[in-house]
This record gives structure tokens, C-alpha cells and sequence, in this order.
């Protein structure tokens, strides 16, 4: 097995085939058990509000008609099951070698929300600025970048105390 991080591919389809082209991806890496391999597919869509016969709609519409974003491992047996997918045209890349999209692009098309990054590191000294421990100084144990939250050993009452604070509560000393 590859041991290559999941990365974004474009993948190009017959246009209003989009929905199609997602279920059988996932019902294929479903029965070929590839989860850890084929990770997602996304048809990326916005909110579009119609107006109907004097009634609002929100309709879902496609952002890119024609393509599907695909996170996987690139290897022989992943590129051989989407390439071949039934509605399936190919991959966006020149020739037969699919680019993945850079983490400007994944961003910029709204697929993954970008993590913040902190230059804060575990085994560091912060001061809380905001919330119920404001002022106080702390050690850093541990950072979660999903939940943006840092857990930090206070020294209240002659004793560490583990308290979990939000990024923007604390700075660099």
C-alpha cells in the first residue's frame, strides 16, 4: 500500500452526469472495500435562490458542471477504478498524469475549509489574554488544529491545572 498522503484530483465527466459519476465512485470503493484509498468525492455546489411563479427556490447548482473532485491516493488501482468509471471522461492533467490540486485551489473552490496554523509549539509558555483565566501564564500540552484549541497546564492554587482554550485566548510569550 502507498504510503502517499490523499490528495485532490479533478476529475472530468459528461456534463449532468456529475451525481452519477459520485454514486458509482463510492459504491465502487464500497464493495471493493478501497476507503482507505479513494477518501471522498465532492460535486462541488453553491445556494442559487430562483424565483418561481412569485416563490422563492433554492436550488443547488453545480460550480464547476462537468467535473468531480476526487481525494485519493494516487496509485495503479485507484487512477484504474476512477478512470473507469462509467460517465468518466479522465482526469484533469496533461497527457494520462492527474495533477493534484495545491491547497491554494482546494481552498479557493470551497472544497475543505483551510486549518489555521499557530506558531505555538507543545513544551511552550503562553499568557492567557481573554476568557476566566485571563493573565495567567501556562505550559502548552497539547494543540487540536481541528477544533483550534490548545490545552495548557495552568498553576492555580499551588496546582497544574489542564484547561483547554481557544487559539485566539492566548499568545506567544
Amino acid at each position: 500500500m502507498s504510503d502517499k498522503e490523499a490528495k485532490w484530483y479533478v476529475v472530468h465527466t459528461y456534463s449532468g452526469h456529475e451525481k452519477k459519476v459520485k454514486a458509482n465512485i463510492e459504491k465502487i470503493v464500497e464493495n471493493r472495500g478501497m476507503e482507505d484509498v479513494i477518501h471522498e468525492v465532492v460535486v462541488p455546489t453553491e445556494e442559487k435562490v430562483e424565483i418561481k411563479n412569485g416563490k422563492k427556490k433554492i436550488k443547488q447548482k453545480k460550480i464547476f458542471p462537468g467535473y468531480v473532485i476526487v481525494k485519493m491516493i494516487m496509485n495503479d488501482e485507484s487512477w484504474y477504478v476512477v478512470r473507469n468509471t462509467r460517465g468518466v471522461t479522465g482526469f484533469v492533467g496533461p497527457g494520462s498524469k492527474p495533477i493534484p490540486l495545491n491547497d491554494e485551489e482546494v481552498y479557493k473552490m470551497g472544497i475543505e475549509e483551510k486549518l489555521p496554523s499557530i506558531d505555538i509549539e507543545v513544551g511552550e509558555t503562553v499568557k492567557v489574554i481573554s476568557g476566566p483565566f485571563e493573565n495567567f501564564m501556562g505550559e502548552v500540552k497539547g494543540i487540536n488544529l481541528e477544533k483550534q484549541t490548545l490545552k495548557v497546564l495552568i498553576s492555580m492554587f499551588g496546582r497544574e491545572t489542564p484547561v483547554e482554550l481557544e487559539f485566539s485566548q492566548v499568545e506567544k510569550l
